[in-house]
């Protein structure tokens, strides 16, 4: 077994960075891979600007998600507290079984409710 390779064949690929991009009055930032403790501050600068920003609608798309633990639901909290504080909103996109569940246990579900796609989370304006 060769450094950066798991027992079961995979490797340590570098984490995914966010997408950022426009739609209409939304800023839609789209987190990939796993979002933890070691991933977190790849996203933390990026949330906090954005959230701090002019955009009436923020979007966190987690479609693209492979993994959220508590540091992630804690930016997610963070991030949706300071949009709020400023008169926008904040809407998720989830489609990941593990992660609504997640939402569920914590009591976070109904706080978000996730939209199926962006499209739909644009359309809850």
């Amino acid at each position: 077994m060769r450094q950066g390779e798991h027992r079961d064949g995979g490797t340590d690929a570098p984490p995914a960075p966010p997408v950022v991009y426009e739609t209409g009055d939304c800023v839609v930032v789209e987190l990939r891979g796993e979002v933890d403790i070691v991933t977190l501050q790849d996203s933390v600068a990026l949330l906090e600007t954005v959230a701090a920003g002019p955009a009436a609608t923020v979007v966190i798309d987690l479609t693209r998600t492979t993994f959220l633990d508590c540091s992630g639901l804690t930016l997610l909290l963070r991030t949706r507290r300071r949009v709020e504080s400023r008169g926008g909103r904040l809407r998720l996109v989830c489609d990941q079984p593990l992660t609504l569940r997640l939402l569920e246990v914590t009591g976070l579900l109904s706080l978000f409710a996730p939209a199926p796609t962006v499209e739909a989370a644009v359309r809850q304006n």
